[in-house]
Order: C-alpha cells, then sequence, then structure tokens
C-alpha cells in the first residue's frame, strides 16, 4: 500500500531546537501557557527529506468558554502558533476533557489536516491517541482528539533520569509494533518526539498525534517509514542515556558532544544494556551510524519490531527486598540479666531456680481444702459487706426531701457563640507585580461549589509560577466578607494536594488591600498542604478582608506544575 506522507506531530512540547526568544516570537501571548518567557510549543528541525510548507501567522481569536458545536467548551489555550492554536476543552455531552486543534477554513492546510484527522481516526487501534471528531463549521476547521490526564509525557519521565532496561524494551517494542500498524495502513508520524510518547498509569505507551499534527505543521516526506524508524530510534536512545543523539540540544535533553558523531549509547554512559544500545544504532544507521555489531539497518518500523522481538526478553527487576526493622527488646531483656558482665565487673554465678514439690502427702492435701475454704469465706463476707452498703445509701436516697444536687448558677461553664460559615460578598486575584492569574475565575471559589473554581495555568519547570519575573511571589485569593467580622476558622477545599499556602488576614481599619503587605495578620503558618485545610483559631481575629496566598504549586500527572483553590469557606460571627 501507498504510503501517505501526512504525520503527526507533538504540539505542546519545548523543543529546544532554536533559540528561547526565537520560539516566544513564534506564538502569541493571548492563551499560550509560558514557562520562563518562552511559549509552550517550539519548532522542529527539518530532516533530510522533510519539507514545510509555510502558513498564515494569525490563528483563530477564541477565548475561555468559547462553545464549538454547542457541545465542546474551550478552557485553556496550550499552544498557539503557525496559524493554529491547540486547547484542552470540556465535552459537556459525555463530561469529559478532551483536546481541540483549531485554524481557519481558509487556512492553507485546512483541508490536508481534516483529511488526516479522519484517516487516524479510522484506524482505531488503542495503542494512538483517538481522534474523536473533525469538523468544518462556521469558517473554522477544529479537531477532536482524546485527552488522558493520567498519562505522562516521556520528557517527564527521562527529566528524572534514563528509563531502566525492561522499561525502555517496552518502549521499543511498543512504539515499533504500533507504528508497523500505522504504516500498513499508510499512515506515518514523521515527528515522534518525547512529547508525543505518553505512559499511562497501567504501563501502556500510546502515541498521541499520528497524522494531525503533521499536517497542521505542513511536514511531509518522501521517505516516512525512514523517518520513522529513526525517530523510534533517537527515543531508545534517549531513553538510555538522557541524551539525545544529535548534536543540538532538544526536548530538555543534552545532546552529543560537537563534532563527534554518534557514538554507542555505551561509550555515553556506563551500564546500558548492550542488545538495547545496538538495536538504537541499528535504527540510527540511516543518519551514517554503523552499528557495532555489522547488523543490517532498520529501516522501517516493522523491521525494528521484529528486530525487537528476536532479541532475548528482558525481565522485569526483581522488587527490591525491605529488611525488617530491627527487633527491640523489652524491658526485662534490656537489663543485665542473661548478659555477659563487663571488664572488671564481679562475676554472678546464675543459680537454676527449682520449683517447690507438689504437696502430695495426707497433710498437704488438708492443707489445700483449708486455703480454698478460707478463700470462699472471705470472699462471701466481703460480698455481704457490699450489697449492705448499697442498700443503706439507696434508703437514704428515698427518705431525702431533696432532689437531686445541682451546680450553682456561678458554676456553670461560659456558652460561647457558636462560629458558622460568615457570607462573602466577593472575591478578587491578588496582583503581584501588577499581574493577576485568571482574574474572571475568582468568584468561582466563593460559589459553594467544589466542582468549579481558580485554577491557575500549567507552568514548567518551575513549581513558583513557572518562576516568571513579578509571580515568584505567588498568587492568591482575596475574600471581602462585606464588614468587619470575627474570624475563627478556614475551610479550604484545594485544586490538588502539595500546594505549599498561608492564610493571611488584613487589619480591621484596611480599605481595599491589594498587596501582600497589607494582610499583616496571620492566620496559619506557610506550609505545604494536602486537598483540603480546615484550622480553627485560637482566638477570634477582627478583619473584612482575608487573603489565601500560594507561594508554590504541585506538579501534575504530565509533570508539570498547576494548582488553584475550589471552595473557600470563612468561618465565625458577627462583631
Amino acid at each position: 500500500m501507498a504510503e501517505r506522507s501526512t504525520a503527526a506531530v507533538d504540539v505542546a512540547d519545548n523543543s529546544g531546537d532554536e533559540p528561547l526568544a526565537a520560539q516566544a516570537a513564534k506564538a502569541t501571548a493571548d492563551g499560550v501557557d509560558t514557562q520562563n518567557g518562552q511559549a509552550a510549543d517550539g519548532p522542529m528541525p527539518e530532516k533530510d527529506g522533510e519539507r514545510t510548507t509555510a502558513a498564515p501567522a494569525a490563528a483563530p481569536e477564541l477565548h475561555s468558554g468559547h462553545k464549538l458545536a454547542r457541545r465542546y467548551r474551550l478552557e485553556e489555550c496550550v499552544t498557539r502558533v503557525d496559524g493554529f492554536s491547540s486547547w484542552r476543552a470540556m465535552d459537556e455531552k459525555l463530561r469529559r476533557a478532551v483536546g481541540v486543534h483549531l485554524l481557519p477554513a481558509d487556512h492553507a492546510r485546512a483541508r490536508s489536516v481534516l483529511a488526516a484527522a479522519r484517516s487516524s481516526a479510522l484506524l482505531g487501534d488503542p495503542r494512538f491517541v483517538q481522534v474523536l471528531d473533525a469538523v468544518e463549521e462556521n469558517d473554522l476547521v477544529y479537531v477532536v482528539h482524546e485527552w488522558l490526564p493520567d498519562a505522562t509525557e516521556l520528557t517527564a519521565l527521562l527529566a528524572a533520569g534514563p528509563l531502566e532496561a525492561h522499561e525502555a524494551y517496552q518502549l521499543v517494542s511498543q512504539i515499533s509494533q504500533a507504528m508497523a500498524a500505522a504504516h500498513r495502513e499508510g499512515l506515518a508520524h514523521l515527528r515522534l518526539t518525547p512529547s508525543a510518547i505518553l505512559r499511562t498509569s497501567t504501563g501502556q505507551y500510546r502515541i498521541r498525534g499520528l497524522a494531525v499534527n503533521a499536517a497542521l505543521r505542513g511536514i511531509t516526506s518522501e521517505t516516512p517509514q525512514r523517518a520513522d524508524t529513526e525517530a523510534i530510534g533517537a527515543l531508545l536512545y534517549a531513553a538510555l542515556t538522557q541524551r539525545w543523539p544529535y548534536e543540538s540540544d532538544a526536548y530538555g535533553l543534552t545532546g552529543l558532544p560537537k563534532g563527534v558523531g554518534l557514538i554507542a549509547p555505551d561509550q555515553v554512559r556506563a551500564g546500558v544494556h548492550r542488545g538495547l544500545g545496538e538495536l538504537a544504532m541499528r535504527a540510527l544507521a540511516n543518519d551514517g551510524a554503523t552499528a557495532s555489531r555489522q547488523e543490517p539497518a532498520c529501516t522501517t518500523p516493522e523491521e525494528l519490531a521484529k528486530a525487537v522481538a528476536a532479541m532475548p526478553r528482558i525481565r522485569p527487576p526483581e522488587p527490591a527486598f525491605t529488611a525488617p526493622p530491627e527487633y527491640q527488646q523489652t524491658t526485662y531483656q534490656q537489663g543485665s540479666y542473661g548478659r555477659p558482665a563487663g571488664p572488671g565487673a564481679k562475676t554472678v554465678q546464675n543459680v537454676p531456680v527449682v520449683p517447690p514439690a507438689p504437696l502430695q502427702s495426707r497433710t498437704g492435701r488438708v492443707l489445700k481444702w483449708g486455703v480454698a475454704a478460707l478463700l470462699i469465706a472471705a470472699l462471701g463476707l466481703g460480698s455481704w459487706q457490699l450489697a449492705d452498703t448499697l442498700l443503706e445509701r439507696l434508703n437514704q436516697g428515698s427518705n431525702s426531701d431533696t432532689g437531686p444536687s445541682q451546680p450553682p448558677a456561678d458554676d456553670a461553664p461560659d456558652k460561647k457563640e457558636p462560629s458558622k460559615a460568615l457570607p462573602l460578598s466577593q472575591a478578587t486575584v491578588l496582583a503581584i507585580g501588577g499581574d493577576q492569574v485568571k482574574p474572571e475565575d475568582a468568584d468561582k471559589t466563593i460559589d459553594g461549589s467544589t466542582d468549579t473554581g481558580w485554577v491557575t495555568p500549567q507552568y514548567k519547570g518551575y513549581p513558583k509560577f513557572g518562576n516568571l519575573p513579578g509571580r515568584r511571589d505567588g498568587s492568591g485569593i482575596i475574600v471581602d466578607l462585606g464588614s468587619v467580622q470575627n474570624v475563627t476558622g478556614i475551610e479550604l477545599d484545594l485544586y490538588a494536594a502539595g500546594q505549599k499556602l498561608q492564610v493571611r488576614a488584613a487589619a480591621p481599619d484596611a480599605s481595599a488591600p491589594d498587596s501582600l503587605d497589607n494582610f499583616s495578620q496571620r492566620l496559619t503558618k506557610l506550609e505545604t498542604t494536602q486537598k483540603k485545610l480546615q484550622t480553627t483559631l485560637e482566638a477570634p481575629v477582627r478583619t473584612r478582608y482575608v487573603l489565601v496566598h500560594i507561594t508554590e504549586l504541585p506538579q501534575d500527572d504530565e509533570g508539570h506544575y498547576r494548582g488553584g483553590i475550589n471552595n473557600i469557606k470563612v468561618l465565625g460571627h458577627s462583631s
């Protein structure tokens, strides 16, 4: 079957193949998450045999909350580059998260994107992220695909270190078999980067962007099977060495030293599995490398999959044995009994204790019966005295003219006014450096629902809001109680566990505080919290304004950083 030249491209990666300024210049600031000042997507260098067609620079100007087909609600822009944009959206009909690619209907690549999406959807292979819909509507072309919140990009896995041999074997085995099946149907990828590979919680590797994203980028190739095979070899090389097998740095990985060419993985890092290292070289032999044992180069995913199957199976590592805790001796065992005496100490010979012989004679039997009779008599006498005492007390209680004693009124405990949820009139986002994070979602934190809330964008590389200038001191939500109240507690439902935050209050006479310095009263200490936070204050605090200040964000399932607040409840009583 003739191979198609369309291929897929991951649209949310940091390729690192161009200077950061060049990458940032190719994406608009509207709706694009940025990390350290650069856009979350970057171009990929062209390889031999690959071509990229030109495209308009403007993407559709849509914003969060816009609905497509009265069903897909756009929530967050992930990429805006090359005339198209990519979004995380909500399918309100099926109540699930989806991904959406958008571009104008008159875009030069619109027809090829629709064709690629429909071809990919027909494949129906669960090893690929599925295309769910491909529509041209109202001068827009959009492609809807699966969103896997529990999956982790290979980029994030490699950031933690090289993969263990069995895991690298599973990676190359599953990816090569999947791409062989795709090429049998005439579909190519051409952009198999680490961020195009997802590992699910069950250990399965899935490929996203088959055909669709290459059409979005306008990437074609005269030898698509060779290009995809070499890309799989690069992924395996990176998994074994945590290095990118070319001179340029890419995808968060350091490239090889300049001028030395492609060297075997075991020359880059000690302890690399020899069979997997040779397999990576065979797949990368298309770029001029020579396999160490002179096996023929693998030029198609089918050949690579057969080479993987021919290897001896690599078993998973044995589970690490955890030694049991050291036996803790009892107090008796920790004494000097039975221990060897120290130098200079007097030696005491242990004399075995011989139990007394049982009373077997006639006198002994008489003595036993006598002791038993005395015990029975003592028990009877004690029981009679106890019963007599109880009856006497009952008689006294029945003959008394007075009722049960009551504590004097002065001794009654003071009744404090119970705490209750105070009404919240307004919520705003704390502006640090003159910048607010998603101010339009602030009121969702006081609507009483835990299903909605104020959620930050997704940041890469740094938990302190991407370490962006002006946001390194964090952000948060300011709650207005409407008037000065006595605050006695705080209850928070957070977007995720692991956020580092504190709760502060403004002075009673404060008026519209808008900076961290205006909140001088500390209600909770700065610490990393669980998803729910409940705090009762030792003494009421008088204030009108309460600030939930977040300084660091937790890592999400995709290896990035995101946080937020679902619901805020302030407890107290009216002043």
